[in-house]
């Protein structure tokens, strides 16, 4: 079976949920503690077995391809303090994983983002990071999807289950277990569906492991909810077909598309941040004990 070795981060999106910040600074480049969110889903990638990555980016995002760069003015200031090892640590934001960026010229959705990746991709299985998802877990959640289709040649999905209020936000699932702990086959799928809609309350959070196939069927995929083309509706197709996996994963996922998911992440992982952490953490209790 093929193994996967690139991957896709669809970060062209708006960012609507964000704004004022996200008028002007993409919301993938809003940090968490002291790294931008993008960088934490090249992280992830990489530790997964990923050699190349496409980020699809969209207009004014200029400061995620600078930020996958060599930095030669904060270089040669922290050689000339004595801190080569600083510099160390800049390169290694830049290194290990091929990264490649193009433009969604105009943002028709997520299935439309990922419809560009075809020449990328280049007939291989290829891992889907949603730019908005950050998911911190022991073992990283593209390579525990990636270890299932490495043994079965299906698509799989990075699934937890949600409350009604989210699933109708995100999609609804028709998954049945299989005799492997936490793998169910997918059978259909709903986009953003109503409440009578909802079939299970596993949505897809952020990862995907798609077979090439998945363009043909992009190709001919109408728009959906939000006259969007959704790649949702396309998958839905593989699973109609008996050739989608779903997985619920191993981790803990932060929606950085939204402003209390922004603020949960950061909160959270400054808490066992080893440089100030404690610190941080006592300052917490004394603020909430004063309110």
């Amino acid at each position: 079976m093929k193994k996967i070795t690139k991957a896709v981060i669809p970060a062209a999106g708006l960012g609507t949920r964000m704004l004022p910040i996200a008028r002007t600074i993409p919301k993938e480049m809003l940090p968490i503690v002291d790294r931008p969110a993008i960088s934490y889903l090249v992280e992830e990638a990489k530790n997964s077995g990923i050699t190349d990555i496409l980020i699809i980016t969209g207009r004014n995002k200029e400061t995620i391809e600078n930020y996958f760069d060599y930095s030669p003015e904060y270089e040669s200031r922290l050689i000339a303090a004595g801190k080569k090892d600083l510099v160390n640590k800049l390169r290694q934001i830049c290194e290990g994983v091929n990264i490649t960026f193009m433009r969604q010229l105009e943002t028709k959705g997520l299935g439309h983002a990922v419809a560009r990746a075809e020449a990328f991709v280049g007939g291989q299985p290829f891992a889907v990071l949603y730019g908005d998802d950050i998911i911190f877990s022991k073992t990283p959640v593209v390579r525990q999807l990636a270890d299932i289709y490495e043994k079965t040649g299906l698509g799989v999905l990075g699934v937890k289950e949600v409350s009604d209020e989210l699933i109708m936000k995100y999609c609804t699932l028709d998954a049945a277990k299989t005799d492997k702990d936490g793998i169910y086959t997918v059978l259909d799928m709903i986009e953003k569906p109503k409440k009578e809609e909802i079939i299970t309350n596993f949505a897809i959070l952020g990862r995907v492991i798609l077979p090439p196939e998945i363009f043909g069927i992009l190709k001919e995929t109408k728009p959906g909810a939000g006259g969007e083309i959704q790649l949702t509706d396309a998958m839905k197709i593989l699973a109609k077909n008996n050739t989608m996996m779903a997985l619920d994963f191993e981790g803990k996922r932060y929606d950085m598309g939204s402003k209390l998911g922004f603020l949960k992440a950061n909160v959270e992982q400054a808490v066992i941040n080893p440089e100030f952490g404690q610190e941080f953490k006592t300052y917490l209790k004394k603020f909430v004990k004063e309110l």
